[in-house]
């Protein structure tokens, strides 16, 4: 059984773990879960996603409780279904997604997931940027999946429901060293019905558009979202599509903050990225990881964070193989140099 410590870092390295556990047929124990957060060990959120993965492969699991700090965790094959999954508080339905994706590679059958909780939530991407970055970028590669928002969630309450299918795929070797030739920029605003006397999702999206535009930047396309939510709140996305890539900023209104600020929080941010050398966003560098471990490649990403550094410590205790070049002082280079052995 694979010893893994995870007292230096959060639910990532968790969702990541299991779901190279069952890509390799490798027995895992997890310890010290979260330990380095103020609230260690499983949360909810942490728990869908292992209670998932369990159902996925009719895995044999000891730990999985709320607040537990050590998981054992022996994978079956995977079986293809249909699940249902609440997260059960405003937990990101995204991050359970996340850990279920890089399994398309195993599958000879469509899986479908249904989860409830929070589609647009902290510390996570949005539903969103699921759909409109990160999917169509890995579809680049092979994979075959697709999301559907049924109703969106805000923290506190959640309540959100979205809808994950992925088919089974082959995977082609990653390339995302380069931007290519130009670009479109697209701006997703929602926010709850309860808000729309006060005009939030337009002002989020006017504001974004103005600040893009003012520094060069034409919106290509503007959409504005009224919701049906369990407790109000409001959300943007500024997606930037190149030739060769895609990248997501988000933003999430906060109770007195101004729809103005959200919209400009977000552009501000794709801008930064726009104006820099990176080839994927913050978000992506860190999810991009596991893709690059199934299919080889290489990714320029930003400067590697403490997410990244550690999701290529879990890689190397996979026995995958990543060169990181950062002679760039605002980017670095991974090269995958020997990808993970999937079972």
């Amino acid at each position: 059984m694979l010893e893994l410590d995870g007292g230096d870092a959060g639910g990532q390295f968790l969702r990541t773990g299991l779901t190279l556990s069952i890509l390799t047929e490798t027995p895992v124990r997890i310890t010290d879960v979260r330990g380095s957060r103020s609230d260690p060990g499983l949360k909810p959120q942490h728990l869908a996603a292992v209670e998932t993965l369990t159902r996925i492969c009719d895995a044999d699991v000891s730990g999985a409780a709320l607040d537990s700090t050590a998981i054992e965790f022996t994978p079956g094959p995977v079986q293809p279904q249909s699940l249902d999954v609440d997260v059960g508080t405003a937990g990101s339905v995204a991050l359970v997604f996340d850990a279920v994706l890089p399994l398309a590679a195993t599958l000879d059958e469509r899986l479908t997931l249904s989860a409830t909780g929070g589609t647009d939530v902290a510390w996570s991407p949005s539903l969103a940027y699921v759909d409109r970055v990160k999917l169509p970028l890995l579809r680049r590669y092979g994979l075959q999946a697709a999301v559907e928002r049924e109703r969106t969630g805000f923290y506190p309450v959640g309540g959100g429901r979205a809808t994950l299918h992925v088919g089974p795929s082959t995977l082609s070797p990653v390339d995302l060293t380069e931007r290519g030739d130009g670009h479109g920029v697209d701006v997703h605003s929602i926010a709850s019905e309860e808000l729309a006397d006060a005009d939030v999702a337009p002002r989020q999206a006017r504001a974004a558009r103005n600040s893009l535009e003012s520094n060069g930047l034409r919106v290509r396309h503007l959409t504005t979202t009224s919701a049906d939510t369990a407790c109000p709140g409001s959300s943007i996305l500024v997606a930037l599509d190149y030739a060769d890539t895609h990248a997501g900023f988000s933003a999430l209104g906060e109770p007195g903050k101004p729809a103005e600020d959200v919209g400009e929080a977000a552009a501000t941010a794709a801008l930064a990225y726009h104006e820099g050398t990176p080839v994927v966003d913050r978000h992506m560098a860190d999810q991009v990881l596991v893709f690059l471990a199934l299919a080889g490649g290489e990714a320029v990403v930003p400067a590697i964070t403490d997410h990244v550094a550690t999701s290529l410590e879990l890689l190397d205790r996979f026995d995958v193989s990543v060169t990181v070049d950062d002679d760039h002082p605002e980017a670095s280079r991974l090269v995958v140099d020997r990808p993970l052995d999937v079972a």
